[in-house]
């Protein structure tokens, strides 16, 4: 079987690589190359804007994983034409061509943030999305756009993510429990905006095996899946950082509570994924955070550009 990511060299395309080539899957990588090559040695990577890939550069693919587009909130509200374009229009051009190429199967890499604010319950993929900013409505439009193209010849699978954090070659630390370990480690503080709002924590290991499962899949299956690790408070996310930080590091940690108002907060079942894709996430916060400190000696400088989305978003300077 042949994949071709999509968008393949960022945070999660670069830890997936090499979940894949210990798989012993032959893959591809198309990517722009924005946040630099982070990739496993050999990788083929093709320098190409996807919005410009014809028919003939798909053939001989059996899936691809599309994992391009504006990646966060920050970057979706500092260049919103952009968002809509990269992960409203995109996917939905993609996959076209994908099918018209004869790939089997794509896999789209969608939010859990386009359920925007949800009340207190466990939302599932049937509950109504009502997310008002830019980067969840462009998710659920480029989510609505590759599953009008499934047919009995082309599965379309939807991963509904939650907040990846962890480890990867391609390493940020703009991700909630990266962020918090950076501060913890570096200012002996982890500053809490909200300590009530939920948020469904997603280890990288974990991401990456969802991936797996869709990819391995009967091609008879097509649909939206919740992912993720497990349902957090940021406050919980915070305590657990903390301590882990100071087991780790013998150090003592202050938590800094503001209480300011934030309309994002959901949390997620992944009821389904685990019945239709044997998805189980195995990866705790404590796991995140030991991965993360056990390559702390090839971090240097935790303010470097690299490490932050936004800050080379605003470098590239793209605009339309």
């Amino acid at each position: 079987m042949k994949l071709l990511l999509a968008g393949g060299a960022g945070f999660i395309g670069s830890y997936l690589a090499t979940q894949l080539i210990e798989e012993g899957y032959d893959y591809d990588v198309m990517d722009l190359l924005w946040f630099g090559n982070n990739l496993p040695e050999g990788t083929k990577v093709i320098n190409k804007d996807i919005f410009k890939c014809q028919e003939e550069d798909l053939q001989g693919y059996d899936q691809v994983i599309f994992l391009a587009g504006l990646s966060n909130d920050p970057m979706a509200e500092y260049n919103p034409a952009l968002n809509f374009i990269s992960n409203g229009a995109l996917p939905s051009y993609l996959a076209y061509i994908a099918k018209r190429a004869g790939v089997r199967r794509f896999i789209y890499a969608s939010s859990c943030s386009i359920y925007g604010y949800a009340v207190n319950k466990l939302y599932t993929e049937e509950d109504p999305v009502t997310c008002d900013y830019p980067y969840g409505i462009s998710k659920l439009q480029g989510e609505r756009g590759v599953m009008q193209l499934k047919s009995d010849e082309f599965s379309v699978i939807a991963l509904r993510q939650g907040t990846v954090c962890g480890w990867s070659p391609r390493m940020r630390f703009d991700l909630i429990v990266n962020t918090m370990f950076k501060t913890s480690v570096k200012d002996q503080k982890i500053i809490v905006n909200n300590p009530s709002i939920w948020r469904p924590i997603y280890g990288i290991h974990d991401c990456a095996h969802a991936y797996i499962r869709a990819v391995q899949a009967d091609l008879s299956i097509s649909g939206v899946y919740n992912v993720t690790s497990d349902n957090f408070t940021v406050g919980q996310v915070a305590e657990i950082v903390k301590d882990e930080v100071e087991r780790l590091y013998n150090k003592k940690i202050k938590l800094e509570i503001k209480n300011i108002q934030d309309f994002r907060n959901y949390k997620v079942s992944i009821e389904k994924a685990k019945t239709e894709l044997g998805f189980c996430p195995q990866t705790s916060i404590n796991d995140i955070v030991s991965e993360i400190s056990n390559h702390y000696e090839s971090y240097g400088d935790f303010e470097d550009d690299n490490f932050y989305n936004i800050r080379k978003f605003k470098e590239i300077n793209l605009s339309y």
